[in-house]
């Protein structure tokens, strides 16, 4: 996370958190067990969303809520926010998944690999992109250098695609103009756009 101008640590409401949480990621196992639901073989009718399929619902919600909750609390307890706390909230997640199979080392292998995916996740940023994009720089001082720093010679470009198609180097006309007449016989005067011009 990045430092601010106020390093006061603020609590979080673990509870709610805790609830909102269940209700996400419930809405989430809900919207799955649907999917699950529809492509069924047989022919069900939607209340099996819930009878049949409500395993995933609950499993959803328990993992979110423990996520959240315990996110929040190791936060308050520790009175810092980083990714420490989505390392331990993840692995409270993965153990709620882990549960489901009712085996000690799945609890604990589901645990170890979401709280060290969440926690890596969170330390390079908490985005795809990676760490090297930091919240402090300018996004379009940024992409200037990467520009500037990464910007070729015409000379080099026009080596390796050649010229025409929209690519004219100084002189491009009057080579053009001799090509022309090496290979048609033709002799091709420029037009300007000046009216004084003879």
């Amino acid at each position: 996370m990045a430092p601010t101008g106020d390093d006061h640590y603020h609590p979080k409401d673990a509870i709610h958190e805790g609830l909102r949480g269940a209700l996400v990621y419930g809405g989430v196992g809900l919207l799955f067990a649907a999917a699950k639901n529809s492509l069924a073989k047989s022919n069900v009718g939607s209340l099996t969303t819930f009878t049949k399929n409500g395993g995933i619902i609950a499993t959803f919600a328990a993992a979110g809520s423990a996520y959240e909750f315990t996110r929040s609390a190791s936060s308050n307890l520790r009175e810092k926010d980083d990714h420490w706390n989505h390392a331990v909230g993840g692995f409270a997640a993965g153990a709620a998944v882990g549960l489901r199979t009712g085996r000690m080392p799945r609890i604990l292998g589901y645990g170890a690999f979401v709280g060290v995916a969440l926690a890596a996740f969170d330390y390079t940023g908490g985005a795809l992109k990676g760490y090297l994009n930091r919240p402090d720089v300018d996004e379009y001082e940024r992409k200037e250098m990467l520009r500037k720093n990464r910007r070729r010679p015409i000379e080099e470009t026009i080596a390796e695609v050649g010229e025409g198609r929209g690519i004219k180097p100084p002189g491009y006309e009057e080579r053009r103009r001799e090509r022309l007449k090496e290979k048609y016989g033709i002799d091709i005067n420029t037009v300007s756009a000046d009216p004084g011009a003879a």
